[in-house]
């Protein structure tokens, strides 16, 4: 069979219709990530143990951009207890690389803190790694960073 150059037009107006939707597709792991991504922005928010507890791994090692380290009970405990509760939290430019049962999320965490009486914002990049267990995605350790001044 020969090709001709409509044949590779027509197959570079195939390609431009179905390559961005694979694309943009995520699969149902990345999907299932994201979601407890989500529940655990959530579950931050309000300060819910037991949602909490759902969506972490019992080793959990919680990093703070300060430098300060947690455990899972200590990170549990500290949000509950409200000693630095959230007022609002947003997650942008998120990316989710999964392999196996295993997943790294990353994304810029903003948003404010109002402890101690006072609203403080807070800007910061984060690290996430999340374990499969259970068929459930637990949170596994995380690391937030100081992102540069704009």
């Amino acid at each position: 069979m020969s090709i001709h150059r409509r044949h590779l037009a027509g197959a570079a107006i195939l390609a431009a219709a179905v390559i961005p939707s694979f694309a943009n597709a995520q699969s149902a792991d990345d999907q299932a990530v994201s979601q407890a991504v989500a529940a655990l922005t959530r579950a931050m928010l309000a300060a819910d143990r037991a949602a909490l507890e759902a969506v972490t791994h019992e080793g959990l090692s919680y990093g703070h951009s300060a430098g300060r380290i947690e455990n899972r009970a200590q990170f549990i405990a500290n949000l509950v207890e409200r000693n630095n509760p959230f007022g609002e939290i947003n997650i942008t430019n998120q990316t989710i690389q999964v392999n196996g049962d295993d997943a790294i999320v990353r994304h810029v965490f903003t948003g404010n803190t109002t402890g101690g009486g006072r609203i403080t914002p807070v800007n910061i990049g984060i690290l996430q790694v999340w374990k499969k267990q259970g068929g459930a995605w637990k949170l596994y350790a995380r690391q937030a960073f100081t992102r540069p001044q704009a």
